[in-house]
């Protein structure tokens, strides 16, 4: 049996050998050639699989480990039996953990305290719906548009686009990437969209660039529609849109959903249907992460918006966003050479009042148990 692997998917290297035949290739890289007599490819985005790369290849399985699978012609492996799956949710924990930290750095930088606004939120699959979560927890209204879930289980939770683009003070958007059909989302922010909106609004996209129509979005700043933004995925990437980078607060190369964590679970994830369905019996993989780098946090009782600061602690896209803005024409390095991050429940959280700990303990931190809180690390919960 031969396996082609990305070689830059973390935590696999070693786990296949004792299977099979594995080839380790950069993910732009894997040609027809290479797949030639390979049972199985385990991707990211960076691999295009298209009929020609795959035409005439013995390929039987493919394994993406992201969420999104827009870059597998999934009609062709369908006609060819080609037996492909990606990891839904297995990075949405660290995207709704970018949007929280986006919103934090907006509001200050603009003043406002996020329980005072109103955020639309446009496709809530998994990723939408942990940032629901997580901006409730932060006291702010929260509106709904998910057309395909609206059909599917009724208008009670769901909202217009329309009522979005009137109420709203931030767009965040998380639908998948449609080109065609009733649920196209290519270009649904487009000049249309911005002019149907009521009040200036902060704009969000972790989703991917061609959601947004560029041109559009610089027209909205420009005209005052759009306040400020903050960008992950953006349109031909990875050339991408200078003038729109210096318009942004923040500008980062794709890399939302880049957590340690997430991509441990995607890889296992991947390797479980590839074990199942070449019945490999693998033993089950799991991954042993690293302490999280001063992963224990003081809060004193003089530190000023606590809750914010935890969770900039964690995570601040701005060290992201001035790497890029530094150097626009390296998007693919910054992307490729990123340091993973770590989430919320790698950190533990000390000294805080009993109502940040019911907070943060939502938020995903470890926090000590109410009984034992003056009894030292060693009663944390893991």
């Amino acid at each position: 049996m031969k396996i082609v692997v990305d070689c830059r998917i973390p935590f696999i290297e070693g786990l296949l050998e004792p299977y099979a035949e594995v080839i380790y290739l950069p993910g732009k890289e894997i040609t027809n050639h290479d797949l030639l007599e390979a049972d199985a490819l385990i991707i990211r985005t960076r691999t295009l699989c298209s009929r020609e790369l795959l035409d005439g290849t013995n390929v039987k399985f493919i394994g993406t480990v992201t969420t999104g699978y827009d870059h597998i012609d999934t009609d062709y492996c369908k006609i060819k039996n080609i037996r492909w799956i990606n990891v839904p949710g297995c990075n949405s924990r660290a995207v709704a953990q970018y949007v929280i930290s986006a919103i934090l750095c907006l509001s200050k930088k603009y003043g406002f305290n996020p329980s005072d606004k109103t955020i639309g939120i446009i496709g809530v699959g998994q990723i939408g719906q942990k940032v629901e979560r997580y901006a409730r927890l932060l006291g702010m209204n929260v509106l709904l548009n998910d057309p395909p879930r609206s059909r599917n289980e009724g208008e009670k939770n769901f909202h217009s686009l329309e009522r979005l683009q009137s109420e709203c003070d931030i767009l965040t958007f998380h639908p998948y990437l449609e080109k065609e059909g009733p649920d196209k989302t290519f270009h649904m922010a487009d000049k249309i969209f911005f002019n149907k909106l009521k009040k200036p609004v902060f704009i969000i996209n972790t989703a991917r660039g061609g959601i947004i129509e560029t041109s559009a979005l610089k027209n909205a700043i420009q005209e005052g529609k759009v306040i400020d933004c903050a960008l992950d995925s953006w349109e031909n990437e990875p050339n991408i849109d200078k003038d729109l980078l210096k318009s942004a607060l923040i500008a980062t190369p794709h890399i939302a959903g880049y957590s340690l964590e997430g991509k441990a679970y995607a890889t296992r994830i991947v390797l479980e249907q590839l074990n199942t369905f070449f019945d490999l019996k693998m033993p089950r993989f799991s991954p042993t992460l690293p302490v999280a780098e001063e992963s224990i946090l003081k809060i004193h009782k003089n530190t000023p918006n606590k809750i914010s600061s935890a969770l900039l602690y964690v995570y601040d896209p701005l060290k992201d966003s001035e790497d890029l803005k530094k150097k626009p024409d390296q998007f693919v390095e910054l992307r490729a050479n990123y340091t993973l991050r770590r989430e919320y429940k790698a950190f533990r959280i000390l000294n805080a009042k009993e109502t940040d700990f019911d907070i943060l303990t939502a938020f995903g931190f470890q926090t000590p148990p109410k009984a034992a809180e003056n009894k030292g690390p060693e009663t944390y919960r893991e």
